[in-house]
């Protein structure tokens, strides 16, 4: 089976448009439903000091556009240059950004269509190759997977916002899988790990690389809330020895009890989701955990947590033929049989529920329902070249921040593979993040 990369070798440069067009349009027409799914007033207000109000992010969207499709790549004119400060991330912390001089969302629709307007029309004329920006319509890929990462982030201020609920989408299949293992075996020995010919792979996911690993057990499925459910009960949260230092002190300064949005009632446990409120889903992986609450998890299970490396192995290596895949099913795009993604549903689905996306060695649901913490700080892979600016991954570098793996139900499958890589502060918790938990092979116990 050929490779994704190796088939866009062989697709025309008029094929190639195609692609970049159709993801480019479901990347806006996600935008513009999470935008348009509230009044004006909602837009702009900020629903949580951690996100930016809405309005700033559906700008930020078209500033970015222009700077690398219309500018950068179309050669052509600027069409705000005058706002280029204000929706520069790095200028301006999310807590501060209502107090700027943002469009007002007319304005802001209006500016992000022209934008697109014009970053068409580029798309349509300039060459497909003689630069690395333009080489397989990388800048378009790349600036897809951005307004498809704010998609995500514009998803949880809708989780923040108070009120009625506002979003809808049908409910995950059900579990499909049957009865299955607690955990797989994940065989030890080298893999291939990162990329150096995924076409829209960004700088962090470069370039392809020897990594060895042991042999190590493997959650088959996420954390469920129910097996979280006997860790809060279970007094967890309240007993130090589970706890990094780090951890156990920001759960004391803040209070922390349970996972984000989650409430104890008198019959149990029930959670806030999207503004509904409803009795917690045993079955379902948890989600709105921090690093340090994932962690805590696993040393009370007597586990850990899987490290970077052990996450992709588990995604990725196929002991058959000893390569490693674009996903965990093998090298095909994403359908709907495979993972739960693209905000087709506003939660995570229950674990079994998508059998045809588990990998070689039988584990489960390793792309979409929750992004899933790894022990590893975020660095650079060996060989690492920022590409095209610093800012997107290299000034992150550093212990500062864990690596999540696999996506969630609200990133588009453009956004995500075998090797993609998030990171954020190990304290986060409005991120659609939960984890599975690993633990090392005895030696009886590798044939």
């Amino acid at each position: 089976m050929s490779t994704e990369a190796e088939a866009l070798d062989e697709l025309s440069a008029q094929d190639l448009r195609a692609r970049a067009a159709e993801a480019l349009t479901r990347a806006r027409s996600r935008s513009v439903a999470l935008t348009d799914a509230v009044d004006d007033e909602d837009l702009v207000r900020q629903h949580s000091k951690l996100m930016s109000p809405l309005v700033w992010d559906l700008a930020h969207i078209g500033v970015q556009e222009e700077l690398w499709l219309v500018r950068d790549v179309g050669g052509r004119e600027p069409l705000r240059p005058d706002i280029d400060d204000i929706y520069d991330a790095f200028q301006h912390a999310r807590a501060d950004r209502p107090e700027l001089p943002l469009l007002g969302p007319a304005e802001a629709r209006a500016y992000v269509k022209q934008v697109r307007e014009k970053a068409f029309d580029v798309l349509e004329r300039v060459p497909l190759q003689g630069s690395r920006l333009t080489e397989r319509a990388f800048a378009f890929g790349m600036i897809t997977q951005h307004e498809q990462q704010h998609d995500e982030t514009m998803l949880a201020t809708h989780q923040l916002r108070k009120g009625d609920p506002v979003l809808h989408a049908p409910e995950p299949p059900p579990s499909r899988a049957g009865a299955l293992p607690a955990e797989v075996l994940v065989p030890g020995g080298a893999f291939t790990m990162g990329t150096s010919a995924e076409p829209w792979a960004l700088d962090n996911e470069r370039p392809a690389h020897e990594v060895a690993v042991d042999a190590f057990w493997l959650d088959t499925v996420p954390v469920t809330c129910g097996a979280y459910v006997a860790f809060l009960d279970g007094g967890g949260y309240d007993d130090e020895r589970w706890w990094s230092p780090a951890g156990w002190a920001y759960r004391t300064e803040h209070g922390i009890t349970a996972p984000r949005f989650w409430q104890r009632e008198q019959d149990g446990w029930w959670r806030t989701r999207f503004g509904v409120y409803e009795r917690i889903t045993a079955d379902e992986p948890v989600v709105h955990v921090s690093y340090y609450e994932a962690e805590a998890y696993a040393a009370w299970a007597g586990r850990r947590l899987p490290t970077e490396a052990e996450w992709e192995k588990a995604a990725r290596f196929d002991p058959a033929s000893g390569r490693s895949r674009r996903f965990p099913w093998g090298d095909e795009e994403p359908g709907a049989e495979h993972a739960n993604l693209g905000q087709r549903h506003l939660r995570p689905a229950p674990v079994g529920a998508y059998p045809a996306g588990a990998s070689p060695t039988g584990a489960h649901q390793l792309i979409g329902d929750v992004w899933e913490w790894t022990s590893s700080d975020f660095h650079g892979y060996p060989g690492f070249a920022p590409f095209p600016y610093r800012e997107y991954s290299e000034v992150f570098f550093g212990p500062e921040y864990k690596v999540l793996r696999g996506g969630s139900f609200g990133t588009d499958s453009a956004a995500i593979r075998g090797t993609f890589r998030n990171w954020d502060y190990p304290i986060r918790r409005q991120i659609f993040a939960g984890f599975r938990t690993a633990r090392d092979a005895a030696p009886g116990e590798v044939g």
